[in-house]
């Protein structure tokens, strides 16, 4: 989910055709459109022309470590339905191993997208990443933690805890939000650490760490209400980087048919008000013209801007 938008599909799926999902190996292009085309973005998921998504929630294996409450989600243009969903910690997962023996690998990018480079993080597994729990995010609007998922995804861990170490995600703004009323699809995209998120820069969605590596988790955790991964377009598999969404309405599971699969790293614990807020406040529509985010041709960004002061893995 190095780069581009979140997986955004059409407003009506029966109206508009249905998303084209790539069969194909890693993109040539550019990351950053993929990312535009997430939703349209940050690559979510790359549908309907480039837009990026979360993973689908079809399978409910009793490994999985979160579980989603939500109900139904009612998708007024005024106020998202307020679900929750919650992670067991007691629940089984899949043991993938001693997470002491786990190898992670990161490759340089070679998609030729706008990086901020920090260095590549390490491949073996810290105690403090092993350890794990929470990602809290601090912004201007409001704090945001996130329950990982961390052994299921642990090199998705390790890579985020680096990255937030090194300050990396600091002063950078979430680039772009999708609503059910414009793209059919409910998502805050953020990770983009060259994104202005103004609706007016086409490349917003496009940067990254540097490096890239490979999905984890695909289908472990449905693309309902408060579940969060990382971002990158359906046919650029394997190339994770910085770049992740957090999902606000279950009409996101509406991916799931299409076949796209994200790295799902884990469900929002506290702060879904505050994505509810953003939310509510509306988007900046591309170039003025929210259907260009759909067809991947930029991100509409949140009117209320988002400003992320500090990441922290804990």
């Amino acid at each position: 989910m190095g780069k581009g938008n979140i997986a955004v599909t059409d407003t009506d799926r029966q109206k508009q055709p249905a998303p084209r999902v790539s069969t194909a190996g890693r993109a040539t292009t550019a990351r950053g459109r993929l990312r535009n085309t997430l939703g349209a973005g940050l690559g979510l998921l790359a549908l309907a022309g480039g837009l990026v998504a979360c993973s689908d929630g079809t399978t409910t294996d009793a490994k999985a470590t979160a579980s989603a409450s939500a109900s139904p989600s009612e998708t007024p243009s005024d106020a998202p339905t307020v679900t929750e969903t919650t992670l067991e910690p007691d629940a089984p997962t899949a043991k993938p191993t001693d997470l002491r023996q786990v190898s992670c690998a990161y490759r340089k990018d070679e998609s030729g997208s706008p990086t901020k480079f920090v260095g590549t993080p390490p491949s073996k597994l810290t105690r403090k990443v092993i350890l794990a729990k929470q990602m809290i995010i601090s912004t201007n609007q409001g704090e945001i933690v996130i329950d990982l998922a961390t052994k299921d995804v642990p090199c998705a861990v390790n890579s985020l805890a680096f990255l937030a170490s090194k300050n990396f995600y600091d002063n950078t703004v979430c680039h772009r939000l999708a609503t059910v009323e414009t793209v059919g699809l409910g998502m805050l995209q953020c990770g983009d650490p060259l994104a202005k998120g103004d609706g007016t820069r086409a490349q917003d969605g496009a940067g990254g760490p540097g490096y890239v590596f490979d999905d984890e988790n695909l289908g472990g955790l449905p693309l309902s209400r408060g579940t969060v991964g990382l971002a990158q377009a359906t046919e650029d598999a394997n190339s994770n980087g910085s770049q992740f969404f957090i999902s606000f309405t279950d009409e996101n599971t509406q991916l799931t048919a299409s076949g796209a699969a994200f790295t799902m790293i884990g469900v929002v614990s506290k702060g879904m008000n505050v994505i509810d807020k953003i939310a509510r406040g509306g988007i900046i529509p591309f170039g003025g013209d929210p259907t260009a985010d759909v067809r991947g041709e930029g991100s509409n960004a949140p009117k209320k801007k988002v400003v992320i002061k500090d990441v922290a893995i804990v």
